[in-house]
C-alpha cells in the first residue's frame, strides 16, 4: 500500500485587502500534494506569490480559504496549542540570514530559542538546558560550523555562515517538513553550492521533505524531484524535474525556460525565443480568464472568459491550459 502524502493542499486562497474594494489574490485556488522525502521546487517570477504560499502552508499567514492537511490532519483551522505544536513538525529556512537572525542573541541562543519554546509540545527535545546545548552543538557542527560560534553573533558571520546558522535553528527542533524560501538567492554562487549540497545531504540523514521556493532554474533543476511553476497566484504546471524541462508544456512554462541564459555561445546565437508580450494583468481584482491570456501566442476567447483547470497531461504532469 502507497504511503500517504505528507501534505494535500486543495484550493488553498490567500487574499490581501489593499484599498476599500481592492483585493490582491496572492494565492488562488492552488492545489497540490507533496510526498514524505522529496523536494518540491516552486519557481516563477517576481509578486507570482511564491513566499505568500509557503508563509500560509506554515500558517504564518491564515488561509483565507482551501483545505492544508498535513499528515492526513487538517490544519487549516487548528487551536493555537496545536499550532505550536505543528512548529517542531514543520520549519522555514528565510532568505535573508542577516534579517531573519536576531542580532542581540548568540547563534547558541538563536539555535537553542526553538528548543526553549517547544519544550513538552514536541517529542525528543531536551529538557534540561544542559541537554539543550548539547543539541545545539551538535546540530552547529552538522552545518558546518563549530561549537565555539555558538557564543558569537550574527553580524560576526559570513553569509554563508550565517545561513547556516539559520538552518540550523530550523531543524534543532527535528522538523520533517521544511519551506526554503530563496535559501541560496542571496549568496555567492560558490557558496550557494555548498549549502545546497548540505541541504540534501541533511534531507538524506533527517528524512527532510523540502517546499523549495527559488528564481534561478539551474538551482531548481539541480536539487528538485519535482517542480511547480506559479503565475499570477496560480499554479499553471507541475511535473517531474526532468519531464517539465525536457518538455515543458503551458506557454508560461516554455517562455521561462527559455528566458534562462546558456553558458555556450553557439548554442545561444541559434536559440529561437518565444518572446512573452502584451500587458501583464494585476492580481488586484483579477478578471475572469486564464491570468497569462494577454501574453499568451495560443490565447483563445475561451482563454479570456474562463480559468483553466491544471489537469493531467501526462504521467504525473499537470498543466493549466486549454491549448497545451
Amino acid at each position: 500500500m502507497a504511503e500517504a502524502p505528507i501534505l494535500q493542499v486543495e484550493h488553498l486562497q490567500k487574499y490581501f485587502t489593499v484599498g476599500r474594494k481592492a483585493v490582491l489574490h496572492a494565492v488562488d485556488d492552488v492545489s497540490f500534494t507533496m510526498e514524505k522525502g522529496e523536494t518540491l521546487g516552486l519557481v516563477g517570477e517576481s509578486g507570482c506569490g511564491k513566499t505568500t504560499l509557503g508563509r500560509t502552508l506554515l500558517k504564518l499567514y491564515k488561509p483565507d480559504g482551501g483545505k492544508i492537511l498535513y499528515q492526513g490532519q487538517d490544519i487549516t483551522r487548528v487551536s493555537a496549542r496545536e499550532q505550536r505544536k505543528l512548529y517542531s513538525r514543520m520549519q522555514m529556512i528565510y532568505q535573508d540570514p542577516y534579517a531573519s537572525l536576531n542580532p542581540f542573541m548568540t547563534i547558541g541562543e538563536i539555535v537553542s530559542e526553538g528548543l526553549t519554546i517547544q519544550k513538552g509540545t514536541a517529542k525528543a527535545l531536551a529538557p534540561t538546558r544542559g541537554e539543550r546545548d548539547e543539541i545545539v552543538y551538535a546540530m552547529l557542527e552538522r552545518v558546518g560550523l563549530n561549537r565555539e560560534h555558538a557564543n558569537r553573533f550574527p553580524h560576526e558571520f559570513s553569509g554563508g555562515q550565517r545561513q547556516r546558522a539559520g538552518i540550523a535553528r530550523a531543524l534543532a527542533v527535528n522538523p520533517e517538513f521544511v519551506v526554503c524560501d530563496e535559501a541560496v538567492s542571496a549568496l555567492d554562487v560558490s557558496v550557494q553550492a555548498q549549502i545546497i549540497n548540505l541541504l540534501m545531504d541533511l534531507q538524506e540523514s533527517m528524512g527532510l521533505t523540502y517546499l523549495f521556493i527559488a528564481h534561478d532554474l539551474s538551482v531548481v533543476r539541480c536539487i528538485s524531484d519535482r517542480v511547480a511553476v506559479m503565475y499570477m497566484g496560480k499554479m499553471v504546471e507541475i511535473a517531474e524535474t526532468r519531464e517539465l524541462f525536457e518538455h515543458p508544456v503551458n506557454p508560461y512554462t516554455i517562455g521561462l525556460m527559455q528566458a534562462v541564459p546558456e553558458a555556450d555561445p553557439d548554442f545561444e546565437k541559434g536559440k529561437t525565443y518565444q518572446v512573452m508580450t502584451g500587458e501583464i494583468k494585476t492580481p488586484v481584482n483579477p478578471k475572469p480568464g486564464c491570468r497569462f491570456a494577454d501574453r499568451c501566442p495560443r490565447a483563445t476567447e475561451q482563454c479570456r472568459r474562463e480559468d483553466p483547470p491544471l489537469t493531467e497531461v501526462a504521467p504525473r504532469h499537470q498543466c493549466a491550459c486549454f491549448h497545451p
